[in-house]
């Protein structure tokens, strides 16, 4: 993994970019790849590359970039990895194509002079890629198909600024940061700004499963090369037979994720799906496997230690653990706000970050992560909660006319909201009656009964009847277009593919570990294990009131059916604790006191009363407080820092 930027003034009549705004740009993300380092400058000065290096494949200074293809006429600047590059080479090298070196970086650059832009329905792998194409006049940018790997863009008077990190492009002397009012709106929903905007004005990220193309006459091409879409037809076949085939793609995928000159291994929480990752690795290994395991000393109710051990015995791996505390949360909570660029409102980076600096700690480079089975085999309580809404209640009740479920809702929604509790029912009763869709994402914190109560009315009025049903609906319709015969799980899924788990899940983790030099890896994304879950009927999914059903059985031939079959923790983080605690003096200075209540967003009367009543322990406001304070400590990081 490594970390790219690039420059283009496509509409300038005389180049000016100098090395030295690259070297800045590409400097500001070290941590992405303290290896090595580089820059170019082309089209006469008019653009330029930078490139910081984490040496994975390929270790000799042959893998340096930005590297260039067959001549001068192409240059490639690239993140991630492409897992099927050895195979592609051998097919390139029988038409001709010479190597100067063992690098995946390589076979982009001649797969792109052999097929230009179909070069990336070859490609397998986890990436973000930029191509200076000089005979074409164009610059090419791509991202990977699950969104593992993020790529970043600012484009206005002429000019093209790019990078992995948001943070690169605020280098440049051309970009004023300065927030997004209605990504805000959105943000407090989804804890994460959804694609393709970010909360930075002006900055956008290219989305998932989608290339750029800008030419020199300054035209700018988006398109969609894969979608998450179900299969239109999946061949009959037994359960047996599925669970084989998930059991094979899963192999398959965990061993193309070894392909590495450096130490790698697993962090494991003890569930399901990280020790899925530990069992079928150590198949494929002769030495032990290394495993990473973070607890709390404050939290044990969250810790799966013993499940971690357990598994760590069984499969005798070289197992190290990190145990951290509120303390450690309160020390990392500067750097957290650097690294994470925009606000990602999941406390889970705290941990994550402590086990990642366990691992590096240690020497490992690249760790296997257990990200995305639960997205795509239906693996959290919520899904399963929804169908059975959806199923038991919700399809009967839109059979019936809107005007009477407008008046119901009208009619019960005041005697919720008197209670103060019960947030999730009032905001389904509002959706029902607002002929609005029952699932709106796997996490939704300020819903749209909610949030306007933490909004000021300025804000409000600013705001102007926007829904974040905005950003959820163009998916859904998306769906119900090109599959109709979807079911509500698939539906479901397409959304969280689209939205929570590339924007706020794989850029935690991307994130963070990068944060200090480790490089993840997601097996359960491999795009065939994706395509292929994505096709599979809802009853091989949820059986009863627990989901993951045909995982869990085609993994019983490697786990304990004891492990497979308890009920999920999950990977958490004492949110509500550190709020009670420690944690709340930040608030009053961080939140209720910040740069940021200048510009009168929020009502903090309002929010003062949820951290009053959060510390009372009259209602659990952890995620909502969590939520704000990132996005105020972000505020006062990189818009107002006085």
């Amino acid at each position: 993994m490594c970390g790219i930027c690039g420059v283009w003034e496509y509409g300038a009549s005389e180049g000016t970019v100098d090395p030295s705004l690259l070297v800045r740009m590409r400097d500001e993300m070290t941590h992405r790849g303290p290896d090595d380092s580089g820059e170019l400058v082309f089209d006469e000065r008019r653009g330029g590359f930078g490139f910081r290096r984490l040496s994975i494949i390929d270790l000799s200074p042959a893998g340096h970039q930005p590297m260039h293809g067959c001549d001068d006429q192409t240059w490639l600047v690239f993140n991630g990895e492409i897992y099927n590059h050895e195979t592609l080479r051998t097919g390139l090298e029988q038409r001709g194509h010479r190597y100067a070196s063992r690098t995946d970086s390589e076979t982009i650059l001649h797969l792109y002079e052999e097929r230009g832009l179909d070069f990336i329905n070859d490609i397998e792998g986890d990436y973000a890629i930029a191509i200076w194409d000089a005979r074409e006049q164009q610059l090419v940018l791509v991202r990977d198909r699950i969104g593992v790997k993020p790529l970043y863009f600012y484009h206005r008077d002429g000019r093209f600024i790019f990078a992995s990190e948001i943070k690169a492009i605020l280098q440049h002397p051309a970009v004023t940061p300065d927030i997004d009012e209605q990504q805000l709106y959105h943000y407090l929903t989804f804890l994460t700004t959804p694609a393709p905007a970010t909360l930075f004005r002006d900055i956008r990220k290219l989305p998932a499963g989608h290339f750029l193309v800008l030419k020199r006459d300054g035209s700018l091409n988006i398109q969609r090369y894969w979608d998450a879409l179900p299969p239109s037809h999946m061949p009959a076949a037994s359960e047996a037979d599925h669970r084989a085939e998930i059991l094979r793609l899963l192999r398959d995928s965990i061993s193309k994720r070894m392909m590495s000159d450096v130490p790698f291994g697993v962090f494991l929480s003890g569930g399901v799906d990280s020790s899925a990752n530990v069992a079928l690795m150590s198949e494929l290994m002769t030495r032990p496997v290394e495993t990473f395991t973070v607890g709390f000393s404050d939290a044990e109710y969250l810790n799966e230690l013993d499940s971690a051990r357990r598994i760590a015995k069984q499969f005798a791996t070289n197992h190290h653990e990190v145990i951290i505390s509120e303390k450690e949360m309160h020390e990392f909570l500067p750097s957290l706000v650097f690294h994470q660029d925009e606000p990602i409102a999941d406390p889970v980076c705290v941990p994550l970050y402590y086990v990642s600096k366990l691992a590096r700690d240690s020497g490992t480079i690249v760790v296997q992560v257990g990200e995305g089975s639960d997205e795509i085999f239906s693996g959290y309580e919520n899904y399963v909660r929804h169908l059975r809404i959806y199923e038991g209640f919700w399809r009967h009740a839109e059979a019936l006319p809107r005007g009477l479920r407008r008046a119901l809702s009208n009619l019960s929604r005041p005697a919720l909201e008197a209670t103060g509790r019960k947030r999730a029912a009032i905001e389904l009763i509002r959706r029902l009656g607002a002929d609005e869709p029952l699932f709106w994402g796997g996490v939704v914190v300020y819903d749209e009964s909610f949030k306007p109560r933490v909004l000021s009315q300025q804000m409000r009025e600013r705001m102007n009847g926007l829904s974040s049903l905005q950003v959820v609906e163009p998916y859904l319709n998306h769906i119900e277009r090109e599959r109709p015969d979807s079911d509500f799980l698939a539906r479901m899924t397409y959304l969280e593919l689209k939205l929570r788990l590339p924007e706020l899940l794989l850029m935690r983790v991307d994130k963070i570990t990068m944060a200090t030099s480790v490089e993840a890896r997601v097996p359960f994304l491999d795009h065939h294990l994706v395509e292929y879950a994505l096709g599979l009927p809802r009853s091989l999914k949820v059986q009863g009131v627990t989901g993951k059903h045909i995982l869990k059985r085609a993994l019983e031939e490697v786990l304990p059916h004891d492990l497979l079959y308890e009920r999920k923790r999950g990977f958490g983080a004492p949110v509500r604790e550190w709020f009670r605690e420690g944690l709340g003096g930040w608030f009053d200075k961080h939140v209720m006191n910040s740069t940021m209540r200048r510009r009168n967003f929020l009502d903090y009367d309002f929010v003062g009363r949820m951290l009053d009543q959060h510390r009372n322990q009259t209602n659990d406001w952890g995620f909502h407080l969590w939520a704000l304070l990132n996005l105020s400590l972000w505020y006062e990081r990189w818009i107002d820092p006085a």
